[in-house]
């Protein structure tokens, strides 16, 4: 009896979980084509779902799995579920924001006074200038924070992610502008590294609960 009652187990149990991921399947093709995803989410499939807006602030580093798919994810594509998740991302929008790029020394003001800080800092820029140094260089020299050990590249960076400051004065000088600023936590010296461009911003997901 307790071979019977095995053999079934067997039999049964693949057949289940072929069945499940079927039905997941044919669930993430209907909600690919479905015109109103949200609406068959909920009048079709009877199924949880939230919206989720995801903010893109650069398109190079990622938080995880759903920062990733906000800037690769194709449009209406339906992801998951995912290893250790109960859940479907569906990609149902997309905007766009203003990319920027730009490289810092940052000189920590709160270790030095603003006038040591300000008089090296035209020092660094004259040598930079005057091709003495490199402006990588300068920023393993020394940077005081952990930009240094990328050479002060920030990345490109999406418009409203960097302090106010930086930024406005990032997006108002040109590429290979080089300067110096001040913000509530030191002094920058910038570099510009490339001109601003268009991206992917944001992204609107369907998050649907299995």
């Amino acid at each position: 009896m307790k071979i019977v009652i095995t053999i079934l187990l067997l039999i049964i149990v693949p057949v289940s979980f072929q069945a499940q991921g079927t039905s997941i399947n044919k669930m993430k093709l209907d909600l690919e084509n479905a015109a109103d995803p949200v609406a068959h989410a909920k009048n079709k499939l009877r199924k949880k779902y939230k919206i989720d807006t995801v903010v893109i602030t650069s398109n190079k580093q990622f938080l995880g799995i759903r920062d990733s798919l906000a800037y690769y994810g194709k449009l209406k594509k339906v992801y998951g579920p995912f290893p250790n998740d109960n859940i479907l991302l569906q990609v149902i929008g997309k905007a766009a924001n203003t990319f920027y790029r730009a490289s810092q020394i940052f000189l920590d003001t709160s270790k030095m006074r603003k006038s040591v800080a300000s008089n090296l800092a035209d020092t660094i820029i004259a040598r930079i200038k005057r091709g003495d140094a490199s402006f990588d260089d300068m920023a393993r020299i020394y940077s005081m924070d952990g930009s240094g050990l990328v050479k002060g590249d920030l990345g490109w960076r999406a418009r409203g992610t960097l302090i106010p400051a930086m930024e406005n004065a990032i997006l108002n000088r040109k590429k290979g502008a080089l300067f110096k600023v001040y913000s509530p936590f030191g002094l920058h010296i910038i570099k510009v590294t490339e001109t601003p461009k268009q991206d992917t911003g944001f992204a609107l997901f369907l998050r649907v609960i299995l």
